[in-house]
């Protein structure tokens, strides 16, 4: 722990993020507080121009990757460039990267179904495999989840993303029951309906929805990218050193609110 994280511990000096999905929306929300709190970031995705331009906003604490997390076989290379770019071990991972798609269940291809399993899910894990060794070792890191509102209850007309991200919440348990004691903690954020390209994808021409998705939340409007963010950090600074296995709604309530 440096100076500055024991007099503030919310800072994340001498840490290295690796964000997935990190050029845009969430990651890049994300990414972006991680950075102000002192982390060295590292943006993962598959379109060069979009995470450059992303990593030039952040500044000289950025660097980026373009990579396709579902390459599976490749996720210990992507951890080593991350390492070598930002000059230290992968100490905090993001799982972010995500695709959507909605259909109804009935019109949901098996291929559909397995291409979303594989990006939220399966990818994920094979990260998450290639930095607990390296975590485990040093006693330090922390994985982050980016789950969903769809983990927690029905969402129509996206089978595949809610199978997914209800299944993440079983790989963040286990994985923070088996990991903890070795210095490594595991955690998931649960977005609520936060502004992001995913978002208008979902609500795009269904405004009885976007009416019911604010009329259910208690504070009746929109999340940001930076509220996930400052989230993350928490999530990942020593001011959470006690807190694994968890999942935190960032939702305006609603989670609780109908």
């Amino acid at each position: 722990m440096t100076n500055n994280q024991s007099q503030d511990p919310f800072r994340l000096d001498g840490e290295v993020a690796l964000i997935t999905g990190g050029g845009s929306g969430l990651g890049f929300g994300m990414a972006r507080c991680l950075a102000r709190a002192g982390a060295r970031v590292v943006l993962v995705g598959r379109r060069a121009d979009r995470l450059e331009q992303a990593a030039g906003e952040i500044g000289p604490t950025a660097s980026w990757v373009a990579h396709d997390v579902t390459e599976l076989d490749r996720a210990g290379e992507l951890v080593a460039e991350a390492a070598r770019q930002a000059g230290s071990p992968v100490s905090i991972l993001v799982n972010n990267a995500g695709i959507h798609l909605k259909k109804p269940a009935v019109d949901t291809t098996p291929a559909e179904f397995q291409a979303v399993l594989n990006t939220h899910l399966v990818a994920a894990h094979a990260l998450t495999r290639a930095v607990l060794p390296g975590m485990i070792e040093r006693r330090h890191g922390h994985v982050l989840f980016t789950a969903s509102m769809a983990s927690l209850f029905g969402v129509p007309f996206v089978v595949a993303y809610s199978a997914a991200k209800t299944a993440m919440l079983g790989v963040v348990r286990t994985l923070a029951a088996e990991v903890s004691a070795h210095g490594v903690r595991v955690n998931a954020i649960a977005p609520g309906w936060i502004q992001s390209d995913m978002l208008d994808q979902a609500l795009a021409g269904d405004p009885a929805r976007r009416d019911r998705i604010l009329t259910r939340t208690p504070m009746r409007r929109f999340g940001n990218p930076e509220d996930i963010g400052h989230a993350a950090v928490f999530l990942s600074s020593p001011a959470a050193r006690f807190i694994t296995g968890a999942v935190l709604p960032v939702d305006g309530g609603a989670s609780i609110g109908f």
